[in-house]
């Protein structure tokens, strides 16, 4: 799965315990209704992470996870967790190659030799 959107928050990494750490990612989609998607990196994707700032557009891939815990006081509990394991850049998409960039439409003016006279030959 996949979430496209701006980076609103990239947290500092954390060290849960002697053998896990985690950092948090939230993006923001870009739709009618944004949502802030909070993603986890664990472990060695930490650093994928570094290189990002806060307003870049990202593509991440996502897994979901889920989980069952049952309470001291015996009642079962389900967690989910949005888990990244990569992250790109997204580029503004670029003019095709070998085409000219359209002109402004300002810069077009409206045709003064125009001859009402003139017929055209025109089908239609």
């Amino acid at each position: 799965m996949e979430v496209t959107g701006k980076i609103r928050v990239v947290n500092p990494e954390q060290q849960v315990s002697a053998t896990f750490r985690k950092r948090e990612l939230v993006v923001s989609t870009e739709e009618q209704y944004p949502q802030h998607i909070s993603i986890n990196f664990v472990q060695d994707k930490c650093d994928l992470l570094n290189s990002y700032k806060v307003g870049e557009a990202v593509k991440v891939s996502i897994n979901l996870r889920g989980r069952e815990w049952v309470n001291p006081q015996g009642e079962t509990k389900y967690f989910n967790d949005i888990q990244g394991w990569r992250i790109e850049r997204l580029q503004a998409e670029a003019p095709a190659a070998g085409m000219p960039p359209m002109p402004a439409a300002e810069a077009f003016e409206p045709a003064t030799n125009f001859n009402e006279e003139e017929h055209d030959d025109l089908p239609f």
